[in-house]
Parts: structure tokens; C-alpha cells; sequence
């Protein structure tokens, strides 16, 4: 049986290109089982897991996952260093499962302050999969979006400097090719869980016209279901990308 008939989602649903997920919540869980914030880490890995095989059952193209911000560093040590802990291993464990699934890792964000160990660890599994044409899955870590575009705008001024460009060519489409994600379409639908209803730094400049879906569970008790609700709550929309719903009738 088919996602679609499982969860009950009509055979024509308008499925979104890319979906784009904030994942919070999970120190609340833990808090609330009165458990140590890392507990609700792990518990989280379970949730991406069912999020992936969703993606992939439902024939979305991009998922891109927020696991750690730039404000991040900012938490206790302790958690910090867990945090990238289970990074490093949740990448030893599910690269090969990605791989076998035909899906493609990109880590994006700033990945100089991770340990020599993790960026290697990243590099391999972006090579492994590097070839596969199936869901593209694009982790933030060590991300966010303010960084994504002054990097952008330093890659576009060195051009200037090196001759390839100038400034006068500078317009939206331009800028757009120096920042991440820039080969893949624009988030559709960003969902956040937790209960909070903000974007918190992630893909600002990516996600001008996204649809957000807020929901009050936290992350690690996110599944399929939940997705599925947050695609109807999404087909049920008119993305009018600025313009008014008469014209979008007259096409």
C-alpha cells in the first residue's frame, strides 16, 4: 500500500518540489520524560528517519533538514559536543542506507569549526552519494541564513575583484547563483515543530515565497502522519507569488 492510500492523501495531491523542515522541540521533549536534553537528540534521528522514507515514498525532489544553527555554539558544552557526537554518528550509521535508497547528502553551512574528523566524515558522505538521482537531502549544520548571504555576497565581490563579473550585472538571479542550494528549486512548504512560529535564521533568502506550516508536537514525535497533514494544509493554498488570484485564474 501506498503512502497516499495508507495515510489517506488523494491520488492527485499536489506534492511540494522541496520541503524544507525546522526540528524543534527536542530538549522540551526530554525535559518533559525528565531525561538529559541529549536523549531528546537521538530521539529526534527516529523522526528524521520516517520523515526521509515519507519524502521518498511521496516523490518530493529536496528535503532540507535544520539540525544546527550558527546560535547553536551557544548552548552548554556538554550538549554542544553530544550534538556533534551524534552527528558524526548518525553519518557513520545512515550514509550507506542513503546510498542504497538512491538519495544524495549535501551538508550545508559552515563546516570549518566542525573537527577534522566530522569534516572528513562529511566529505565522504557527500562523495558516496554524490551521483544518486533520487531525494536530495540537504542537512544544515553549523548554518544559517544571515552567513549564507554575506558568503554569498564575498564570493560575488571576489568575482568583481577577479574580473569575472562586475557590479553592474548584479540583479536577484545573479545573486542567487552564490548562495547554497542555488541548483535546486525554492522550498515549497517549510514545517516547524514545537510550537514556536518564527524561521529562526534558516534559508531567509531561499525562502521569500515558502508556505510555513507550524505544529505544536515536538520533533521527536513527528512522523509520517504529520507530514502528510502539513501537505494538505499546503495543497489547500493559493500561492500567488505577488500577484492577485484574478490573474492567476487567467492563465
Amino acid at each position: 500500500m501506498t503512502i497516499k492510500k495508507e495515510l489517506n492523501l488523494p491520488a492527485d495531491v499536489r506534492i511540494p518540489r522541496h520541503i524544507a523542515i525546522i526540528m524543534d522541540g527536542n530538549n522540551r521533549w526530554a525535559k518533559k520524560r525528565f531525561l538529559p536534553s541529549l536523549a531528546g537528540h537521538k530521539a529526534g534521528v527516529k523522526s528524521v528517519r520516517s520523515v526521509i522514507e515519507g519524502c521518498v515514498e511521496l516523490g518530493v525532489e529536496s528535503l532540507s533538514l535544520f539540525a544546527f544553527s550558527t546560535e547553536n555554539w551557544k548552548r552548554p558544552a556538554f550538549e554542544v559536543k553530544g550534538l556533534m557526537e551524534l552527528f558524526g554518528i548518525a553519518l557513520d550509521r545512515e550514509t550507506k542506507k542513503l546510498h542504497k535508497n538512491n538519495i544524495r547528502l549535501i551538508v550545508i553551512g559552515d563546516k570549518t569549526r566542525f573537527s577534522q574528523s566530522l569534516q572528513q566524515r562529511i566529505e565522504k558522505a557527500e562523495q558516496l552519494t554524490r551521483d544518486n538521482d533520487g531525494l536530495i537531502l540537504n542537512i544544515a549544520a553549523n548554518y544559517g541564513g544571515q552567513w549564507d548571504i554575506v558568503e554569498a555576497a564575498k564570493a560575488f565581490a571576489e568575482d568583481c575583484v577577479n574580473g569575472k563579473t562586475t557590479p553592474a550585472q548584479l540583479n536577484e538571479s545573479v545573486f542567487n547563483s552564490y548562495v547554497n542550494l542555488a541548483d535546486q528549486a525554492k522550498p515549497d512548504l517549510c514545517i516547524r515543530t514545537g510550537g514556536e512560529s518564527r524561521m529562526s535564521n534558516f534559508l531567509v533568502w531561499q525562502m521569500a515565497y515558502t508556505e510555513y506550516h507550524f505544529v505544536d508536537c515536538y520533533w521527536p514525535d513527528f512522523n509520517k502522519q504529520h507530514l502528510v497533514e502539513a501537505i494538505r494544509d499546503f495543497t489547500g493554498r493559493e500561492r500567488r507569488f505577488g500577484k492577485t488570484s484574478e490573474q492567476l485564474e487567467e492563465k
